[in-house]
């Protein structure tokens, strides 16, 4: 085990800070003890927001250039949450001079580009240099707490699972251009959460796109999320969709499912809802209520039957020493995913993995953010052919 472990992050935007808190409270959580953890670098090519979240969160320093991070003696661990794009590059980059990388999903813009990242991975996994993908909502309590459900018999074998993202930072045609509208069509996180229930996506069907706000204006110097900026007064074309559903089947090919996500709904800042429907019953999980989940059991009967209100505590997962105040009713939401991500890459540098007490489920690997990607892929093919059904070639274990 090392004397210390010494972290950064690459992408100061919201996202970014996310990554920042959740190193600096991971080896508050839970009991298995860890080497220090430094707080090094914040990485940002806008200097500002770099030097302003270094300074918020406690980082030594903060850097312009990615190159820095990479060549630096004293960092060992780096988030990368810029733009998908730009991942390849500077993954491939971190991996090379022997920093373990935090990737945020997806895993890039492209295919090839996924798999090249992936081939980068496994050869630098020899050294010894361990890069991951954070797939972030199966750290949330209430989708891992309906996980056991399913697995331990009481919901019994999943039949079919309905999951919708509905955000709106995208309802308004003002919202400046930015790299999150530019780039193929697809869209993401819905697939590996159904996943995480009902099992590995094996084909996808009914594919629709929809970009219901063709042209956004461009802002004029640095655009963050959220916040009004001067805009030059020209317009950029909008490149992916606003608005996707598709149909898949997950398993053995048994198990079915509809999905859809929008960045137009408005009302919606962050409505992630997921409801998986099983042999004994069913349940329910949606972000905007996320210390609680909907149960309804078969077993009730009819007189009791119907959806009731769980509310989560110690006894779920991920609960109990999981945050300052681990008692039913308190409530949590999407930070704390961040820093169980954190805390479950840390414990794997460190070797706090399997028999040791509190160890956490590791994270996902580089080949199933290829899986993810691949998942996207034929999506995109279904809806550019009219809703065919595609096959997804290289399923992995979700």
């Amino acid at each position: 085990m090392s004397d210390s472990i010494g972290v950064a992050v690459i992408g100061a935007g919201m996202a970014g800070k996310a990554h920042m808190a959740a190193w600096r409270n991971a080896p508050s959580l839970f009991t298995a003890t860890l080497p220090p953890v430094r707080l090094v670098s914040v990485g940002d090519v806008y200097e500002p927001l770099a030097a302003e979240a270094a300074r918020r969160f406690g980082y030594e320093r903060h850097d312009t250039d990615w190159r820095a991070i990479a060549a630096a003696d004293d960092i060992d661990v780096v988030s990368v949450v810029v733009a998908n794009t730009l991942h390849r590059e500077i993954v491939e980059g971190l991996l090379a001079a022997g920093k373990h990388v935090l990737c945020e999903k997806p895993l890039s813009d492209s295919l090839d580009d996924a798999r090249a990242m992936a081939s980068a991975a496994a050869e630098a996994e020899q050294r010894g240099v361990l890069g991951r993908i954070g797939f972030t909502y199966r750290r949330a309590p209430g989708l891992a707490a309906i996980k056991e459900l399913v697995e331990d018999g009481t919901l019994g074998r999943v039949l079919h699972v309905s999951g919708r993202y509905w955000t709106d930072y995208g309802a308004s045609p003002d919202v400046p251009f930015s790299w999150r509208f530019a780039g193929e069509p697809g869209s993401g996180a819905l697939s590996y959460v159904a996943e995480f229930l009902a099992g590995p996506v094996r084909s996808v069907s009914g594919g629709t796109f929809t970009t219901s706000i063709t042209e956004r204006p461009v802002a004029a110097g640095h655009a963050l999320r959220g916040q009004a900026v001067p805009l030059t007064g020209e317009t950029a074309a909008v490149g992916n969709d606003d608005y996707a559903t598709f149909s898949a089947r997950f398993g053995d090919g048994t198990v079915v499912g509809s999905l859809e996500a929008s960045r137009v709904a408005a009302g919606h800042p962050n409505g992630l809802v997921i409801e998986v429907f099983c042999e004994r019953g069913a349940a329910r999980w949606d972000q905007e209520r996320a210390s609680e989940i909907g149960l309804a059991l078969q077993s009730d009967g009819s007189r009791t039957g119907g959806y009731r209100q769980v509310v989560l505590g110690p006894d779920h997962p991920y609960v109990a020493g999981g945050m300052a105040m681990d008692a039913p009713g308190v409530g949590w939401g999407q930070n704390q995913m961040f820093e169980y991500q954190a805390r479950a890459f840390l414990d794997e540098i460190a070797g706090l993995t399997g028999d040791v007490p509190d160890a956490l489920p590791a994270n996902a690997t580089f080949d199933d953010g290829v899986h993810n990607m691949e998942v996207l892929d034929a999506v995109a093919r279904s809806a550019s052919a009219g809703g065919t059904t595609e096959t997804i070639k290289e399923a992995v274990t979700a």
